[in-house]
């Protein structure tokens, strides 16, 4: 994950549509909507007691996995990985283990790399969303989704071949951490592989003896409409809107919305 304000969500739903469907996202929720967050959630992601999103743009995203899943997909969706970030990743392995999974942004590319895949997701509404997917895919028999967080898998040690995270993990207690990636190589077998895809703090990750790999060429958003992308880029780009109107493209690049594309991961095969 290159952006530090899209860590894993986590937690249960209510029906929920704020005022304004352009809104921008630090704009859409207050101080109240943190009601939502169960207990285990509360204490990662307020262990204070107390949260504005308004403030900080992290719960905000927190809100948005529970509050608003299907506005989340429609980006996550739109913003689709450099096909040869999916082209590294390990091939006819037997377990594959992908945290953070979202409503699936990377787990529909897995099954094809795996022989079985567990999915596990924190947020209830994002994992109704992956389960749906994968139903209407014919990829029930080959994918689990189950809840848990980075610090807590409920994953066998030596369970997993590929261990992965994409746009999920942070060197962020609460997202991921110290706790989180010794999670990730606790569950990962020896001789495989722990992979954090779209990552950000690359010094960190460096430190704990992961590599670096990015792939080159352009990239771009790619909205559904002219008419989508103008309206996600006010929420999601608020700074990049008047531009992305303007023009009125569907296909935005990267660079244009001020985020760095989903081209790179860092990686570290585990001792045998």
């Amino acid at each position: 994950m290159t952006r530090p304000e899209a860590p894993v969500g986590a937690g249960a739903a209510r029906s929920r549509v704020p005022a304004g469907a352009g809104r921008e996202l630090r704009k859409r929720y207050t101080a109240a909507d943190v009601s939502v967050f169960t207990p285990d959630e509360a204490r990662r992601f307020v262990p204070r007691g107390d949260g504005d999103p308004q403030s900080d743009v992290v719960l905000a995203w927190e809100l948005l996995y529970r509050l608003e899943p299907e506005l989340y997909d429609r980006l996550a969706t739109a913003e689709r990985l450099h096909p040869g970030v999916v082209r590294w990743l390990p091939r006819d392995v037997d377990q594959i283990a992908e945290v953070g999974a979202g409503t699936g942004r990377l787990t529909m590319e897995l099954i094809e790399r795996g022989r079985h895949v567990v999915a596990v997701e924190p947020a209830l509404p994002l994992r109704r969303i992956l389960r749906r997917k994968l139903a209407a895919a014919g990829h029930g028999d080959r994918a689990r989704v189950v809840h848990g967080f980075f610090d807590q898998l409920p994953l066998p040690d030596d369970s997993a071949d590929l261990v992965v995270a994409c746009s999920a993990f942070t060197p962020s207690p609460g997202h991921g951490g110290e706790s989180g990636l010794a999670e990730m190589e606790r569950v990962c077998r020896p001789g495989g592989q722990v992979a954090i895809i779209w990552p950000n703090h690359l010094d960190w990750l460096a430190g704990r003896g992961y590599r670096y790999v990015s792939f080159p060429g352009p990239m771009s958003v790619e909205f559904d409409s002219r008419r989508e992308a103008v309206e996600l880029a006010e929420i999601f780009y608020p700074k990049a809107a008047d531009e992305v109107r303007r023009r009125g493209w569907r296909r935005v690049p990267f660079e244009v919305l001020g985020i760095n594309p989903p081209r790179d991961l860092a990686f570290k095969v585990l001792a045998g």
